[in-house]
């Protein structure tokens, strides 16, 4: 393997970076990011990031992964990987009651002695999760599966990362049994707006309940991914939006906690539209930006129009604007609302339905094709 090229970083500079890494260990700091409750609005867990310094005390312009990279071409992966594994464990007595600590391990590594020994040496590794980071082959996999049913049966847990990324990740699902199924970044990203996405989310969740797994979406930046996440029962999140990496052991923010429990109380009323509704840019001056769906109101919030973008390739850009022709209380019941989409002309059938409060105000939009696959599940089930 060679190592990382990245600028003018030579060979020569990465020994030297990574010889003073060892020699000072505290040129190596630990970041700790919140997971969260997505229903319950509380810190479930977190997880152990890794920073570097330069000898001279500066942030390293380089990111973690090029780090450790760099380390395992020249065979020093599972060394570095276990100075982090040692101070993760080092503060793991310290962490809030009823949280987990992840931290991340490379699994063609893990079974090195120098990865491995400093886990094996602890008897109680609750409530430690070894995060498998990436999806590089493992020649054979018995040593692997060897050692992670020891580290169970010292209570440690398995999460799998990028899960919905390839085949190769659903075939690292089925060889390794985890009890925590991290989402792909780019099923995270813009979920809320694509049906694909939704589904395959879907499915995951479906697959993890058999195996006993919990998704954790990672990488959520907007508060329409997340509610996406809630209504899909998706029980963690993690992401920028929820808390950034910081010192141990960062409380969530009173008015992140509120929102969330208050979008998770909608989310039960899956009989309502309510629990459909997604945010939407409310204008006043017809100006939204490209690509997104706005809803235009008068002085008192009230729904006048819809800003529906163009559709991709569709000359020129920009968005249609078309009059609010169905708008519906919270409380509205699924097939009351898709009788009255049903009967709206043609030419406006498929236009988003724009849910109101008690004074008419708009709170959201209700996209149709949610509307009919809640009322197809529902009928299914």
């Amino acid at each position: 393997m060679s190592l990382p090229a990245r600028g003018d970083v030579t060979a020569s500079d990465w020994d030297d970076r990574l010889a003073a890494v060892f020699a000072d260990p505290s040129l190596l700091r630990l970041v700790f990011q919140p997971i969260v409750d997505l229903q319950r609005g509380a810190i479930a867990g977190y997880e152990t990031l890794a920073r570097f310094s330069t000898p001279d005390g500066r942030r390293s312009e380089h990111p973690p992964d090029l780090w450790f990279a760099a380390a395992d071409a020249v065979g020093r992966g599972a060394e570095l990987e276990a100075v982090v594994v040692r101070e993760a464990l080092a503060v793991l007595p310290t962490l809030p009651p009823d949280c987990f600590l992840t931290v991340n391990v490379s699994p063609h590594l893990l079974t090195q002695p120098e990865l491995s020994e400093p886990l094996l040496a602890v008897d109680d590794l609750a409530p430690l999760v070894l995060e498998l980071t990436e999806h590089q082959a493992v020649g054979d996999l018995r040593p692997l599966v060897d050692l992670r049913d020891r580290l169970r049966a010292r209570g440690a847990l398995l999460a799998l990362d990028d899960a919905g990324s390839g085949y190769s990740g659903l075939q690292q699902i089925t060889q390794f049994r985890p009890q925590l199924i991290k989402l792909d970044r780019a099923l995270v990203c813009g979920v809320d707006g694509d049906e694909v996405k939704l589904a395959l989310v879907e499915m995951l969740g479906e697959f993890g309940g058999r195996i006993d797994a919990w998704l954790l979406a990672e990488g959520i930046e907007t508060w329409g991914e997340l509610q996406a996440f809630q209504r899909l029962r998706v029980p963690l999140g993690q992401g920028w939006l929820l808390g950034r990496p910081g010192p141990p052991w960062a409380q969530l923010d009173p008015a992140v906690r509120d929102r969330l429990r208050h979008q998770a109380a909608q989310a039960l009323l899956t009989d309502h539209v309510a629990g459909l509704a997604e945010p939407v840019l409310v204008v006043r001056d017809g100006e939204t930006p490209p690509g997104a769906l706005g809803v235009e109101v008068d002085e008192f919030g009230h729904p006048r129009w819809l800003l529906v973008p163009h559709r991709r390739g569709d000359d020129p850009p920009g968005h249609r604007r078309a009059p609010v022709s169905l708008r519906v209380p919270a409380s509205a019941g699924l097939s009351e609302v898709a009788h009255r989409v049903a009967a709206r002309p043609e030419e406006t059938r498929f236009d988003p339905v724009v849910c109101v409060d008690a004074h008419g105000a708009a709170l959201g939009i209700v996209r149709v094709e949610r509307l009919l696959l809640q009322l197809a599940a529902a009928r299914a089930g």
